[in-house]
């Protein structure tokens, strides 16, 4: 029997949501379809490599950086049920422009993108919420939020009522197709984090990262893309942490692209998530671009880390 494909899936499991969300997910599975493409031939398209130019924030941009931001976010404001859309490329959001649409949109449209040249992991971050006067909305709010993963095999994750299903691009059928159902998150003992960043750590940092180390239990895997990263920490268990440094005194990932959608489907799987001691989906961005620091895993190895937070009891 073939497998339910993720459109039907949408249309039977979240009907309730309408006609506009089915919609929202076919322009994810297009784009994912179109990025997937170039990702195969890398290093054999006009797209690899590094762009020469830099974003407004002054950070690199590989040329499927910029791609991949202009193909997602105007098939998104074609779309009628897309009210905004912001993009970690973009200087500021957009309006459609149709006037109908009933969600604000947002994305890092390659994420990982320094693993591009050397064919390891990259992915695609998304977070929808629903329409406001602005995109500053805590995550708290979303409707849903996912990750497209490109690697050996595409695979497409969203978390939407309390629920995280995962599709496989299947290329014969030229779609995704269910392939994990109801994800829970694994209870396993990874750790994730750029120990590279040791000296930039603040001491709580340090102390947790000791602590955890000298007790035996844990394996480190560290990716390099948050997407992969994540993934696998969805799947097998473990904490994912990208914390505030010395360098980084306000964190280093976006809250709107990177920290509050995948902090959402992480709770969503039982997991957790925490900025220091608070909760990320009750942070209200102050401007598109803020950053801030984030650990999010297993519930019980994130309480542990929160723990070794100057206001977490230590």
């Amino acid at each position: 029997m073939a497998r339910i494909t993720l459109h039907e899936f949408v249309s039977a499991h979240n009907a309730e949501l309408g006609q506009p969300f089915a919609e929202v997910m076919d322009v994810l599975e297009s784009f994912a379809k179109t990025i997937q493409a170039k990702v195969q031939r890398n290093g054999l398209i006009e797209e690899s490599g590094d762009s020469g130019g830099t974003n407004v924030y002054g950070e690199n941009v590989q040329k499927l950086d910029a791609f991949a931001d202009g193909a997602l976010t105007n098939a998104l404001l074609a779309c009628p049920a897309i009210h905004a859309v912001g993009s970690e490329e973009l200087e500021t959001p957009k309006l459609s422009g149709n006037g109908t649409g009933i969600y604000t949109l947002t994305h890092d449209p390659v994420d990982g993108s320094s693993n591009i040249d050397t064919n390891l992991p990259i992915g695609t971050i998304f977070g929808l919420y629903p329409k406001a006067d602005s995109v500053l909305q805590k995550g708290n709010t979303l409707v849903a939020s996912g990750y497209i993963l490109y690697g050996p095999s595409m695979l497409l994750f969203y978390a939407v009522n309390g629920t995280v299903n995962g599709f496989t691009f299947d290329p014969d059928r030229e779609t995704f197709v269910l392939s994990y159902e109801n994800v829970r998150i694994g209870e396993k003992k990874y750790y994730a984090i750029n120990e590279g960043n040791w000296e930039l750590f603040f001491e709580e940092e340090q102390k947790y990262l000791t602590t955890i180390k000298t007790s035996g239990d844990f394996t480190a895997r560290y990716v390099g893309s948050m997407v992969g990263d994540i993934h696998r920490t969805l799947l097998k268990g473990g904490i994912f942490i990208y914390p505030a440094d010395k360098k980084h005194e306000s964190g280093k990932l976006r809250l709107l692209y990177e920290v509050a959608p995948l902090s959402f489907l992480i709770i969503q799987a039982g997991g957790d998530a925490t900025s220091g001691v608070i909760n990320p989906l009750e942070l209200t961005p102050v401007k598109h671009d803020q950053r801030v620091p984030i650990a999010m895993g297993t519930k019980v190895l994130v309480e542990q880390y929160r723990s070794f937070s100057p206001k977490g009891g230590k």
